[in-house]
């Protein structure tokens, strides 16, 4: 009788070097985000428990899904075990699947693999692109801010703003605080890169590390925010970009502009009275101008808000409200906001993003462009005379 073959021992690996195989193997990651939720079972209509969300080593984020997990729950954060899951692939990219074969228990922050930052590739921002990870960049820090959100239930601190090199410049989230100012010039070690809002975005986390530099071949801050405009055939063959500067005038509004409605969850558009996330809702007041910016070789659309609008308008929203109960019709409003925009010279640099539609702007500085007729033409007689002499 022929001997049971002994079944192979699992080959321990990072996750940057998962593959679909049959082959058992086993890691040490953590649990970056979770979500547990019931599935429904199409054999007997049964219930069955499903936690899936992200892991990490640090070398790479893999999706998994975990067919009954714990019920004392697991959380974020957690370092995990897993010997003998499923690999399988989505999209072109591993995920893992922990089943009844697979053992899956906790393990130590010690146990996480060490990382030395000369592993990471360098890389320049240019180059990056969603779902990008496992790389290293040299950059200077633009600008950053904090601001407060919600993830579910927890209050937490995101740290944002714009970093750049020779290359360009990019946008980023830091969920920690790596004490990052104005100015500085850092080496970044395992980020990641997201897709948010159409545009890309470097995020920080805690498999980060920050290192300063003293010297590096950086643009200074001011270099980035001042540069001159680009023409917006170029930004639309970009695809927009982190920080966009473009000149031009504007030709129409896109609906809606004026006075518009708010979900006070969402700040997502009201429409009748729905928001399409969370439903039948009183809608705040806000103003907004989309606005058509052209300048001969293209064109793109800003997106002003409401302290933009006003500047731009002349008006503030009371004012605007209290118009609008005279006159109950807002699209005189929208009317009078094009009449008091077309045809002006604007000057505009923000984060632009692309999509079916063309380039988008979301601004971050509007300026007025018109040129002062008086003052050029000084200026080119002065210049032509004292080239006759």
């Amino acid at each position: 009788m022929p001997a049971t073959p002994t079944p192979a021992a699992p080959r321990e690996v990072r996750l940057r070097d998962l593959r679909p195989s049959d082959a058992p193997v086993e890691f040490v990651a953590r649990i970056v985000t979770c979500q547990r939720r019931e599935v429904t079972r199409k054999s007997d209509g049964s219930r069955r428990p499903l936690l899936s969300g992200l892991l990490s080593d640090g070398t790479a984020t893999v999706r998994f899904s975990w067919w009954d997990p714990p019920r004392e729950g697991v959380e974020r954060g957690t370092v995990i075990r897993a010997v003998a899951p499923e690999v399988g692939e989505f999209r072109g990219r591993p995920e893992v699947t922990f089943t009844w074969r697979s053992r899956v228990g906790p393990a130590s922050e010690a146990e996480l693999p060490h990382l030395d930052p000369a592993e990471f590739p360098r890389r320049s921002l240019r180059d990056l692109h969603p779902p990008d990870e496992g790389f290293r960049v040299e950059v200077r820090v633009v600008r950053v801010a904090e601001r407060a959100v919600s993830v579910g239930e927890e209050r937490r601190v995101v740290f944002e703003g714009l970093l750049a090199d020779r290359s360009g410049a990019l946008s980023f989230s830091a969920w920690s605080d790596f004490r990052l100012r104005a100015g500085d010039a850092v080496e970044v070690t395992g980020g990641y890169l997201r897709s948010f809002r159409g545009a890309s975005q470097l995020v920080l986390d805690e498999r980060t590390t920050v290192r300063r530099l003293e010297q590096a071949d950086l643009p200074e801050a001011g270099e980035v925010l001042d540069a001159p405009p680009r023409s917006m055939a170029r930004v639309e063959d970009e695809g927009g970009g982190a920080s966009v500067s473009v000149e031009g005038r504007v030709v129409g509004l896109l609906p809606p502009s004026g006075l518009v409605y708010r979900c006070p969850q969402c700040r997502r558009s009201v429409q009748a009275g729905v928001c399409r996330v969370h439903g039948a809702v009183t809608g705040e007041a806000d103003l907004r101008a989309r606005i058509v910016l052209d300048d001969g070789t293209g064109a793109v659309t800003i997106n002003a808000g409401r302290a933009d609008t006003e500047t731009l308008w002349g008006t503030t929203l009371e004012a605007v409200r209290a118009r609008l109960r005279e006159q109950p019709d807002p699209s005189v409003l929208e009317s009078e906001l094009l009449e008091a925009l077309l045809g002006r010279r604007l000057r505009v640099r923000g984060t632009g993003s692309k999509d079916d539609f063309g380039v988008t702007i979301t601004p971050e500085q509007i300026d007025s462009a018109e040129l002062d007729l008086e003052s050029t033409a000084e200026q080119l007689s002065a210049r032509f005379g004292s080239a006759r002499r």
